[in-house]
Parts: structure tokens; C-alpha cells; sequence
């Protein structure tokens, strides 16, 4: 069904069954697949292809050659029905690849609010996101990734399958993560190693002068202190009962099934 407030090229092919909001703009040559919703105001771009089962929120920008919702690339993929959600106001651009999960694990992939993902990015099956994040060019998420709200990923990054990155992080360009990457964390090379906090994303972010010196105590006990992890989560317990940062921190270390960048 598509709403009569939209616009949809006439050389663009829509299914039947897709269910077109108003507002929605839909480029030359595009193709809009089975249960496929889209919703209110979001811009669709020339010679994109959306595949179904797919939910795709209001106010987003999908960018030319761009393939949403595909088939997972996983052997073990028999045509089960699974799933791709995208929130609002995401800027998908040229030639980024979103694929849809696995009834192998959680059956969906799925985008938040406010992200900006930069051209040639893939985002594999089973994979979250949060919101407001940001994906430079060419930057590969494997299976069963998942980002955390404000992380951002520096240009043609390698994320490992099961792995985390941690909200308000940093990943430098090139990097190649195996291990989980704390909230708060600046981190790049091959395989990445720590450098510190990202002090300027949490500046920008207004994070308070007491709770980025908590954050450089917790580096450092983590860190820098020689210590094993189990140790340094003890010596943390204080700490992270005065600030939530500090709490977020430990509790994202605690909880690493991967083990951490360290």
C-alpha cells in the first residue's frame, strides 16, 4: 500500500505488499521488496534495494546502490523469516549493505535513532546498534556485533562477530577489533590496543569535569595499575557507587563474555 502523499518514481518497482507512509520519496530504479514498511518522510534514493522483512523508520536518507534487509551471508541461513529494524532519522549512504539476522541468534538486525553511516559499510545478520553513532567509510561489522549509543568508528574498521563497542568510544581508521571495547575508551591499531579516554567526545558531550577525572581514576586502576581484571573491578567499587559513568564502565568490564581491548 502506498500512501497518496508519496512519491514514488514510476521507474521504481514496489511490492504489492509494501506499505508506503506519507511523505516518502522513492528514487528512479529502486526496489522496494515484500513486507517491507517504510516510514513517514524518509528519502530513498536512486537504484536502492530493500528487501523484506523490513521496518524502516521516519526520517531517514538511503543513499544510491545501497542493499537493505538481504539474506544473511551465513551458511547456515535455510530461508527462515527473520527480520531488519531501522529506526528514525538515520543517514545511510552510498553502497552500504545491511543484511537481516538468523534464527540462530536473536533473528533480527537492528539500527536506532540518529546514526550516520558513511558509504561501503556492512552491517551483517544479528548485528545492534544504538543510537547516534557514527560508521566512517568502509567500515565491516561481522555477525552478532553489537555498537552502543554515540560510539564512533574511525574509516575501514574490522569489528569481529560476538564482539561489543562500548558507548562514547573511540575506534581509530584501519583498526581490527577481536575484543570487546569499554564505554568511554579510545582505541585503534591491528589488533587495537588502548590509548586513553576519549576525552573530546566526552567534552563535546558535556560529560562534567568530575566525572572524566572518575573515568581517568577507573582507566588507570584498569590499565594501568598491573592489575588482574577481577582485581581492578574490586578496587572500583567505591567509585562507581558516586558516579553512574564509572558504574557503566565497570559493569560493561564485568559483564565481557570476549574479554576486553586491554
Amino acid at each position: 500500500m502506498i500512501d497518496a502523499l508519496a512519491i514514488v518514481d514510476p521507474r521504481a518497482v514496489v511490492d504489492p505488499s509494501a506499505k508506503i507512509a506519507a511523505g516518502v520519496t522513492i528514487g528512479p530504479f529502486s526496489v522496494i521488496g515484500a513486507d517491507v514498511e517504510i516510514g513517514a518522510d524518509t528519502w530513498i534514493g536512486p537504484h536502492v534495494v530493500i528487501n523484506g522483512p523490513s521496518r524502516i523508520g521516519k526520517e531517514n536518507k538511503i543513499f544510491q546502490f545501497s542493499s537493505i534487509g538481504e539474506e544473511p551471508q551465513d551458511k547456515k541461513y535455510k530461508g527462515e523469516p527473520t527480520f531488519l529494524e531501522i529506526g528514525d532519522r538515520n543517514v545511510i549512504r552510498e553502497y552500504c549493505t545491511f543484511n537481516r539476522g538468523t534464527s540462530q541468534d536473536i533473528g533480527y538486525t537492528r539500527m536506532g535513532n540518529d546514526n550516520w553511516i558513511m558509504a561501503y559499510v556492512h552491517i551483517a545478520h544479528d548485528c545492534v546498534v544504538g543510537d547516534n553513532t557514527i560508521f566512517a567509510n568502509n567500515t565491516t561489522l561481522a555477525g552478532h556485533v553489537n555498537i552502543e549509543d554515540y560510539a564512533i568508528l574511525g574509516g575501514a574498521c574490522l569489528i569481529h562477530q560476538f564482539c561489543t563497542i562500548g558507548a562514547h568510544s573511540f575506534v581509530g581508521m584501519g583498526s581490527h577489533i577481536a575484543k570487546d571495547v569499554p564505554p568511554y575508551l579510545m582505541v585503534s591499531g591491528q589488533p587495537a590496543a588502548p590509548h586513553g579516554l576519549n576525552i573530546e567526545g566526552l567534552r563535546r558531550r558535556e560529560f562534567s569535569a568530575e566525572a572524566i577525572k572518575a573515568l581517568r581514576k577507573a582507566y588507570k586502576i584498569v590499565y594501568r595499575s598491573s592489575l588482574t581484571v577481577a582485581k581492578a573491578l574490586e578496587q572500583l567499587q567505591e567509585l562507581k557507587q558516586e558516579f553512574a559513568e564509572v558504574a557503566q564502565f565497570a559493569d560493561f568490564v564485568a559483564k565481557s563474555e570476549r574479554g576486553i581491548v586491554r
